[in-house]
C-alpha cells in the first residue's frame, strides 16, 4: 500500500466595512457592518507547496456561501483579522468566528517584535509592493454603489489578500519578514509560521503511490 497523506487547507481573508469607526459610537468592528469578504482558498500537499487555488469575493448576500469555507480550513490566514476581521464578521455568523483555526500574521508580529506595524510597512519592506487603496476609500466605494465602484472595492479586498498570502509565504519560507523603521531604516524580524508538530488536518487523503 503507498504512503497516504493528507492535504493542508489554507484560507486567506479580508474584510472591507460598510462605515468607519469615527462614524460610530464604540469601538466594535461588530457595530461597522461588512460590505465585502474577499477570500483566497488553497490546498498544499505533504511537501507545503500549493496544488490549485481560488480567489473569491461575497457580498453580504452570499455569506451563507462563505461559511463553509471558512469551516473546512485547518489554517484561517488574516491580518489584524482577530482583532478586527473577526469581530466584524461576528454579527452575519451563526457560530463562534473566534474558535475556527486562526493565524493573524498581526499577532506573530507584535508578539516578536513588541508593537503593531501596518501591512503596508511589512509589504513595502519585505517585498516591495504596497496596498493599490485605503480603507477609507473602500467605504466611500460601497457607498456609490456604482458598478464601477464596487468593482473597484472588490478589487482592493482581493488585493489586501494576495499582499498578505505573499507575506505569509514569504515569512513561513524565510522564517523572517522585513519592516521599516521611524528612523526609515530596514530591519528584520524574525518570525516563525510553521505548523505544530502533530497537527491534525482536515484536508482529503492523498496516495502518493
Amino acid at each position: 500500500m503507498g504512503e497516504v497523506n493528507f492535504l493542508v487547507i489554507e484560507v486567506f481573508f479580508d474584510v472591507e466595512t460598510k462605515k468607519l469607526f469615527s462614524e460610530i459610537n464604540t469601538n466594535n468592528p461588530g457595530d461597522l457592518g461588512v460590505s465585502v469578504v474577499s477570500v483566497y482558498k488553497r490546498e498544499l500537499d505533504s511537501n507545503q507547496k500549493e496544488i490549485q487555488g481560488e480567489m473569491r469575493s461575497f457580498w453580504e448576500h452570499e455569506f451563507t456561501d462563505m461559511w463553509k469555507i471558512f469551516k473546512e480550513a485547518d489554517r484561517i490566514i488574516g491580518f489584524n483579522s482577530l482583532k478586527f476581521d473577526v469581530p466584524a464578521l461576528q454579527p452575519y455568523a451563526l457560530f463562534c468566528l473566534a474558535e475556527l483555526s486562526h493565524f493573524d500574521i498581526m499577532k506573530k508580529v507584535r508578539k516578536s517584535l513588541g508593537r503593531r506595524l501596518s501591512l503596508d510597512n511589512l509589504a513595502r519592506s519585505t517585498l516591495k509592493e504596497t496596498k493599490i487603496d485605503t480603507g477609507i476609500n473602500a467605504v466611500r466605494y460601497w457607498r456609490s454603489g456604482d458598478k464601477e465602484s464596487l468593482r473597484k472595492l472588490r478589487t482592493y479586498c482581493e488585493m489586501d489578500v494576495q499582499i498578505t498570502r505573499k507575506l505569509y509565504d514569504f515569512g513561513k519560507k524565510n522564517s523572517y519578514l522585513k519592516f521599516t523603521d521611524k528612523w526609515n531604516n530596514l530591519r528584520t524580524l524574525a518570525v516563525d509560521f510553521s505548523y505544530p508538530i502533530n497537527k491534525t488536518y482536515s484536508g482529503k487523503q492523498i496516495s502518493l503511490f
